[in-house]
């Protein structure tokens, strides 16, 4: 064993898991304790899949495209938000000796997957590939790539997305893909109420094929227990709130002189109103009024460690649209742990009032995302990623 971030390094996620208990950075919880066992059995099934490829050269060398075992069912894990799935899925990621594996944010996958399809077509436009459909060839290409997929945070709310999910993961199982994923939501409730969702409804017979679904139902939100709250959330609106965030800002460009810039998004650009060569400041309405979309809140966050954001309102069934956005702007802002700092007229389990459609029941992981980045052990994180930019807490609350 060895020292990695402090921390040793282990064989299984029980280990692991054990050694964070001792730290006391973790409390040994029995739900949790359920998916540490059955992470660590998937970890040596694919193990023993892996070895398997290696024990011929013909076989390692065409598994991937016509597997020559039984395939390896993954895992989706879901449950309440702040209960540990995202934590302990990534020491499944790290532990897990495989090197062809990817973890990312399912939205960032999907983009990822539409810039492919487009490109596929261009090139059956263009006489360079035969191949009419465009799924076959791209999921080869995924499969190719990373046989092991990790997906945060799985949850489907673009029709776009949800008409192609069943065919791509059809051809991705197809090819010996092993799916690991954590959601708010049972497989049975992913893209509830939306748009011809008939449509969507083999690819949960199809996920649940593929991987064993298992219920995280701890009763604590650790992410609450933890919080040692910090002035980075500023409420309710006013002078107070304004004058905060215009110290903040003072604070973090530190005599930088800031100015209107874009962001380059796909041969498009993205509007921003008050930047530094590391901070960006918006308005609610920038980000959320506009039409942006998941590639558009990954560009801002992969060009800027800190984002400020002015005068975010109630919302509710009247502003459905904005309220999506803002949800998968904050999962990017968390998945990508950009710093963030904004004002609000409301806490975050108030935010959104809305009664119809599944916004409500998403919100409820973009509140606790939001009590979290309060958190002093979340901006001590984030200083470490960013040790130039210093530890101290930027604003003062408002009153």
């Amino acid at each position: 064993m060895h020292l990695r971030d402090g921390l040793q390094t282990h064989v299984t996620v029980r280990q692991r898991y054990d050694h964070l208990v001792e730290l006391d950075s973790v409390r040994r919880d029995p739900a949790q304790l359920k998916i540490v066992a059955a992470l660590d059995l998937l970890i040596d099934e694919i193990s023993d899949k892996r070895l398997a490829r290696k024990s011929s050269a013909l076989g390692w060398l065409f598994a991937r495209r016509k597997p020559q075992h039984a395939p390896v069912k993954g895992l989706y894990v879901h449950g309440g938000v702040g209960r540990g799935k995202t934590m302990l899925m990534d020491m499944f990621f790290e532990l897990v000796p495989v090197r062809h594996k990817r973890r990312v944010h399912f939205n960032d996958f999907m983009a990822d997957v539409h810039d492919r399809i487009q490109k596929q077509r261009a090139a059956r436009k263009n006489g360079s590939s035969r191949d009419d459909d465009p799924i076959p060839p791209v999921a080869a290409q995924l499969a190719e790539e990373a046989w092991v997929l990790c997906f945060d945070e799985f949850s489907v709310t673009d029709i776009a997305d949800a008409m192609i999910l069943s065919r791509l993961f059809s051809a991705l199982f197809g090819l010996g893909v092993v799916l690991v994923a954590t959601s708010n939501v049972a497989p049975r409730d992913l893209y509830r109420d939306g748009l011809n969702r008939q449509l969507f409804l083999p690819f949960i017979g199809l996920l649940e094929q593929n991987a064993n679904v298992l219920n995280l139902d701890a009763d604590t939100d650790y992410r609450l227990e933890k919080l040692d709250r910090v002035p980075v959330y500023l409420t309710p609106l006013g002078e107070a709130a304004d004058k905060a965030m215009d110290k903040a800002w003072a604070r973090i460009t530190d005599g930088e002189t800031a100015a209107p810039a874009t962001v380059a998004v796909k041969g498009r650009k993205v509007q921003v109103p008050a930047a530094t060569a590391s901070a960006a400041r918006f308005a609610f309405a920038d980000l959320c009024d506009r039409p942006l979309a998941a590639r558009d809140y990954l560009a801002i966050t992969a060009q800027y460690k800190t984002i400020l954001v002015d005068h975010v309102p109630v919302m509710d069934d009247a502003n459905r649209n904005e309220a999506k956005r803002f949800i998968l702007f904050i999962d990017t802002v968390y998945d990508q742990h950009v710093r963030l700092v904004l004002s609000a007229a409301a806490t975050p389990d108030k935010l959104y009032v809305g009664k119809r459609g599944h916004e409500a029941f998403e919100f409820d992981r973009t509140s606790s995302r939001l009590i979290e980045m309060q958190g002093a052990e979340w901006l001590e994180a984030w200083t470490g990623r960013h040790p130039e930019a210093g530890g101290a807490s930027p604003v003062v609350a408002a009153s």
